[in-house]
């Protein structure tokens, strides 16, 4: 507006020297041309103004999206929700200008992921062909400056239907960077993978997730309801981090988790510890503790200790990610112990040339389960005594925003079993 009346100010005295020193006509001519002139000018400004508030909201939106991206997971994935690793986007709003940007309350952000998969192997009776995969959504919402809620829902390709699924449910309060509490349905903060890879296959280099810790697997308890603190720890450049859960362990199915309630009404606690140093920017070195108490069938109840520790270099030159985990077991009515390893270890590399859109990795990784192992016996995992396989394959992103994969994988699931051969492929995508 200051701009606006300066130049209508300068115009207007052009217009009383122009008057001063011309004829009448030339006077009319020039007068005449300096109104056009002015006009002219008003609409450029206007025009302006009206770009400067198109921008304005444009830093809102991104905004959101950036509260999005922060409530999405408490170790680092959220950054590959919003663009494929390794491309790049356009650069975060500033801290000013989100100060400038209008925030309103509650506003929610959707963002989706799916995938379309295609499998054949020599396993006798398998049957290949394509498969819809999940489709996913994460929905977000701040809900005031320091308080956010975010949301998972998962639809899955059945043979009966779809099956629908809430993911996580969490409304958190940032107190500040040292401590943070929320109340809800996570992903178990055991480990790496589980927390830093949510549901939306796109996030992850991979087609599928390690055994350890697959979606409807039981090895470890995926999912956890109750309460949950985080937060850095004063460490200096050595980035040290914590989470502490308390909540409802296993249901009696174990691969599901405890949303309408614990199963045998004794509380599943887990705490974790990692540091993340600044001189090695992407390194990530730490350690899971989980207890509960089972209750797979009535009248058998097992304690249940999980240990596990990660190495992982987070970077696109290389990707290195190692976890490790023991599943301790104890029958409360007997005493016996029984221990069972598994371990993967993930190696990827994107390519340099050819626009950094190629990606080759490997994996291998490995489950020991004893076969008298009474948990996995109840459960309908008592064939499954062991795992050893290896999955070679390539990423292609085709946009920032979907990527091609292709697999090779060789695995054998037990001492005695044949080794099964399969390919698989998958084209992922996030909107």
């Amino acid at each position: 507006m200051y701009t606006r009346l300066l130049l209508i100010f300068s115009l207007a005295s052009g217009t009383a020297l122009a008057q001063a020193t011309a004829s009448l006509p030339e006077q009319q001519e020039s007068v005449q041309s300096l109104i056009d002139r002015i006009q002219q000018l008003e609409k450029r400004i206007s025009e302006l103004e009206d770009h400067q508030r198109k921008q304005d909201a444009a830093r809102a939106a991104s905004t959101g999206l950036q509260t999005l991206t922060e409530i999405q997971g408490s170790q680092g994935s959220q950054e590959k929700a919003t663009l494929a690793p390794g491309l790049h986007s356009e650069p975060a709003p500033s801290s000013t200008e989100v100060r400038e940007a209008e925030v309103h309350y509650p506003s929610l952000q959707i963002r989706g992921f799916g995938d379309v998969d295609f499998s054949a192997t020599n396993e006798k009776g398998s049957v290949s062909g394509f498969n819809l995969g999940q489709l996913v959504l994460h929905l977000a919402s701040p809900l005031s400056k320091k308080v956010g809620y975010f949301g998972e829902l998962s639809f899955t390709a059945r043979p009966t239907g779809y099956d629908v699924q809430v993911e996580r449910t969490i409304i958190r309060y940032d107190y500040n960077d040292y401590f943070k509490i929320s109340f809800g349905k996570y992903h178990t903060p055991i480990g790496y993978w589980n927390t830093a890879f949510h549901h939306g296959a796109w996030l992850q280099t991979t087609i599928s997730r390690p055994e350890m810790v697959k979606f409807g697997g039981s090895f470890i308890p995926v999912h956890f309801v109750g309460l949950q603190a985080e937060g850095s720890l004063p460490s200096g450049g050595l980035g040290l981090g914590y989470s502490v859960g308390l909540g409802n362990g296993r249901s009696s199915i174990l691969s599901k988790a405890g949303d309408s309630g614990d199963s045998n009404d004794n509380r599943a606690w887990v705490a974790s510890v990692f540091a993340r140093p600044t001189r090695f920017y992407g390194l990530q070195v730490g350690g899971s503790v989980y207890g509960d108490k089972l209750s797979p069938d009535p009248g058998r109840n097992f304690g249940e200790w999980i240990t596990a520790a990660d190495v992982v270099w987070a970077k696109e030159r290389p990707e290195f990610l190692s976890e490790f985990a023991n599943v301790h077991h104890r029958d409360l009515r007997t005493s016996q112990t029984f221990n069972s390893q598994a371990f993967y270890v993930q190696l990827a590399y994107r390519l340099p040339w050819l626009e950094s859109k190629w990606k080759p990795y490997y994996r291998f990784e490995y489950i020991h389960r004893p076969a008298n192992e009474p948990v996995w016996d109840v459960s309908g995992l008592s064939s499954v005594t062991d795992l050893a396989s290896s999955t070679l394959g390539v990423r292609y992103d085709i946009t920032n925003y979907a990527a091609f994969k292709g697999e090779y994988r060789n695995n054998r699931t037990g001492a005695n079993e044949p080794r099964v051969n399969g390919a698989f492929f998958q084209t992922a995508f996030t909107f």
